[in-house]
């Protein structure tokens, strides 16, 4: 990991509702994410990790509170600039994998590379590069309906990473697949820390924290745990507000 910040929160506040109705689904969180950090955000469900995940994004605008991607503050941005940030700087990884139905594996990968502007051929051959990377290319030319789920979700992470993004976001990227087809995905994940790319996972498996360099917890929307990991292991206990 590097010491710079790719993605920075602060004050970030979304809610619903009012009067006796508001609900909190994230709570004045503070948040700061090296580059080539993976972070696991964890916690039960409804406690507001997905929202999270949405509101770092740029897919939902928060209530209150700044967003920051590297030198770009994204939370008062127009909605085309947000959506070729977007394009340009995030990657998506949902757990319903979001893949075309009538599109190929290659052209599932390469389609987030055209709508960013990037020539055919281009596009074509990022694609078939990142499908090797994710061991696919021998199903670059099926259909999402002929490939498994732990196969279809390794296509899903390829697209995400088609722009070469500064942070890869995951939505419960394994709570559609069974136990063999996760072992495939966090295999993946281990592969891209490696590689040094920025990944925020959202999830409630546990495993996710095998391959993650730091684990936060959420409770009521607000941030209850915060350990960095070394080897797999706990390496500090809870942190609140910075590095120990």
């Amino acid at each position: 990991m590097t010491g710079s910040t790719v993605l920075r929160a602060r004050g970030l506040t979304r809610q619903y509702g009012r009067d006796t109705g508001l609900v909190r689904a994230v709570d004045e969180v503070d948040l700061d994410v090296p580059t080539g950090q993976v972070l696991a955000i964890m916690g039960p469900s409804g406690c507001g990790k997905s929202t999270l995940l949405h509101l770092l994004g740029g897919l939902q605008r928060p209530t209150d509170g700044e967003i920051w991607l590297a030198d770009h503050r994204i939370d008062t941005m127009s909605e085309r600039a947000l959506a070729r940030l977007r394009r340009q700087h995030i990657g998506f990884v949902f757990q319903s994998f979001h893949l075309m139905d009538e599109l190929t594996a290659v052209e599932n990968v390469e389609l987030a590379a055209l709508l960013a502007g990037q020539s055919p051929g281009r596009a074509r051959k990022r694609a078939m590069h990142l499908l090797d990377r994710v061991g696919l290319a021998d199903r670059a030319r099926h259909l999402p309906s002929a490939l498994s789920g732990g196969q279809r979700q390794r296509v899903a992470v390829a697209r995400a990473l088609s722009n070469d993004p500064l942070v890869v976001l995951a939505d419960e990227p394994t709570g559609n697949l069974d136990s063999a087809a996760t072992l495939e995905v966090l295999r993946l994940f281990e592969e891209l820390r490696t590689a040094g790319q920025t990944l925020v996972v959202v999830t409630h498996d546990a495993r996710i924290a095998a391959v993650a360099d730091r684990v936060i917890t959420m409770r009521d929307g607000a941030f209850a745990d915060d350990s960095r990991l070394v080897n797999n292991a706990t390496a500090t206990g809870t942190v609140y507000g910075g590095w120990r």
